[in-house]
């Protein structure tokens, strides 16, 4: 049984929209057709975490590319992703109604992405999200990416409720031992990975495939 929680924080992508697959094609056909990688997409996925330029070092190494080139490619990468998946733009099933009752609730919600805020600003303007919202923290914000707990205890403050009185909404294993690393309780969005891909995280309350999964009620007891 879930406890009601004084804050949601929700990752962004994979976690409030179900655009995963097209961030990994956009990452796929960069790193391969323009870089020339040569890695499976099963790879190119493992990667799929963090900062994009992180991504990029991680990839290639600490040297192979200036700062100024990799904010280029990962700017072209972002441009290439949001108009594939701008006809497909939406919330995940059941999310906007989960939100009013949040808000109805006055339970304070909060963005805490590995996204840039090029990318936020174009979810958050185009779905007309910002008034939901009190904390918006991206990669722009914070020195050290997801495990890190940075960002979600840069959400708890700006809040002002304590990291375990937050729940974190995420997709992703690293954004869930963020949350662990944090002090926080996570639920699973089943969007991009299994559930036997969180099997060392305690901190899980729930898996679910969009929001209108019923256990997500128990939040609001």
């Amino acid at each position: 049984m879930m406890q009601q929680h004084k804050a949601f924080i929700f990752d962004l992508n994979g976690t409030m929209i179900n655009d995963m697959e097209y961030h990994l094609d956009g990452w796929y056909n960069m790193l391969n057709n323009k870089l020339g990688a040569n890695l499976n997409r099963d790879v190119v996925k493992s990667h799929m975490y963090g900062k994009n330029e992180e991504l990029l070092v991680r990839i290639f190494g600490k040297d192979h590319f200036t700062l100024e080139q990799m904010h280029d490619i990962a700017h072209e990468k972002e441009v290439l992703y949001q108009e594939a998946f701008r006809p497909h733009l939406e919330l995940i099933a059941g999310l906007p109604a989960f939100l009013e009752q949040a808000a109805a609730a006055h339970i304070p919600m909060a963005i805490g992405s590995a996204a840039n805020t090029f990318n936020i600003n174009f979810v958050l303007d185009n779905l007309h999200l910002r008034h939901y919202l009190q904390a918006v923290v991206s990669a722009d914000d914070v020195a050290s990416s997801k495990p890190d707990p940075e960002v979600f205890l840069k959400c708890a403050a700006a809040l002002g409720v304590k990291p375990a009185d937050c729940i974190v909404f995420e997709d992703a294993p690293k954004g869930v031992e963020a949350a662990m690393n944090a002090g926080m309780e996570a639920v699973v969005l089943t969007t991009m990975h299994t559930r036997e891909e969180f099997a060392q995280y305690n901190n899980i309350k729930a898996f679910v495939a969009d929001y209108t999964d019923p256990v997500l009620q128990h939040l609001f007891a």
